[in-house]
């Protein structure tokens, strides 16, 4: 009791400091730069994961096809050296996409203009970033996690006030086909009852394929259904590591065990080795199962003798799509 009242009392400070700090970009007290290109915004309310990298890649190919050059800037959290796990993921789904990352995104939105030659700008978890001024912010919530049932850090995961909607675009429900269809609906009215002109659209995330490689270093694809029934070792390093179990129960796999890593987990020679041990105790007929996050960092081929797969994840529109690629269409440039 005494530890939620102190976490309580330490979450008013932080919002006293999230509003001054919104206000004053809001008055220009603080300086907001203008790209020469339109920017398109992915972000959230929310500490940890709401999905944001399927939806970046989902905004980042509906402008490629239509044939603009694209850069997508982020920050580059989680990663020590190079690119993070989102970067080397979009690389490879997307690799017609430049990927910057910086803490300064600014200066990477000028780099992708005058170098890359990019024509529009996909800033991703980019909704607190205000130094950058953006033509569209679309801000995802996950149905797990409504905000109207959470509270602002540190006490809970809200890193602003729940009023920081009224400067979204769009809103995406990700994680849909996790909860209740009432409780999805519930949602919408919060959002729709506060923030009126704001489209709300509702997603989930479904798995497209297994990928993984051979002693070749080969690539392979596999069909998702060929977890039903068998065997599974899941392990992730993600923010959300429920619903990556979820994900993996709702093909059928037989959970086996489930490791989780923190978000951002930064594989090291001893975990590989932890890793082959824990593989090689699950049953025989074992397949180890990751997220493609966590398989761009490690790229090997089985784990204690089971072979190691990924499932790659897209976004899947439930309803609102119409109305979603409408506003995306809006930020277009002309010509």
């Amino acid at each position: 009791m005494l530890a939620r009242a102190g976490l309580r009392v330490a979450s008013w400070p932080y919002g006293l400091a999230m509003r001054a700090r919104n206000r004053a970009f809001e008055r220009s007290w603080k300086r907001v730069h203008t790209a020469a290109v339109p920017v398109v915004s992915v972000g959230n309310l929310t500490l940890g994961g709401t999905g944001k990298t399927p939806c970046v890649e989902w905004v980042a190919r509906f402008y490629r096809e239509r044939d603009l050059l694209v850069a997508i800037l982020s920050r580059g959290y989680g990663a020590e050296t190079g690119r993070n796990d989102e970067a080397m993921v979009l690389e490879e789904n997307l690799p017609d996409v430049p990927h910057l990352q910086d803490v300064d995104r600014v200066k990477l939105a000028e780099t992708a203009v005058e170098e890359l030659e990019a024509e529009l700008l996909v800033l991703d978890d980019g909704f607190q970033h205000r130094r950058l001024h953006r033509d569209l912010d679309i801000v995802l919530i996950d149905a797990t996690r409504p905000p109207a049932r959470d509270y602002q850090f540190p006490r809970g995961t809200l890193r602003e006030p729940a009023s920081g909607l009224r400067r979204a675009g769009a809103v995406l429900l990700t994680r849909c086909d996790q909860v209740l269809g009432a409780e999805v609906e519930a949602i919408r009215a919060w959002v729709t009852e506060r923030f009126p002109d704001v489209p709300v659209a509702t997603t989930e995330h479904r798995p497209t394929e297994l990928v993984g490689c051979n002693e070749a270093n080969e690539e392979v694809h596999e069909l998702v259904e060929s977890l039903g029934g068998k065997p599974v070792g899941g392990f992730c390093g993600i923010g959300n590591p429920a619903a990556f179990r979820h994900t993996l129960e709702s093909l059928g796999a037989c959970i086996a065990d489930f490791r989780t890593f923190p978000d951002h987990h930064a594989y090291t020679r001893e975990d590989v080795d932890d890793l082959n041990r824990w593989a090689a105790s699950l049953p025989p007929d074992a397949i180890v199962v990751t997220t493609q996050k966590d398989w761009v960092k490690l790229r090997v081929p089985a784990l204690g003798g089971r072979p190691l797969r990924a499932v790659r994840i897209g976004l899947h529109f439930r309803d609102g799509e119409g109305a979603f690629v409408d506003v995306l269409e809006r930020v277009i440039p002309a010509g």
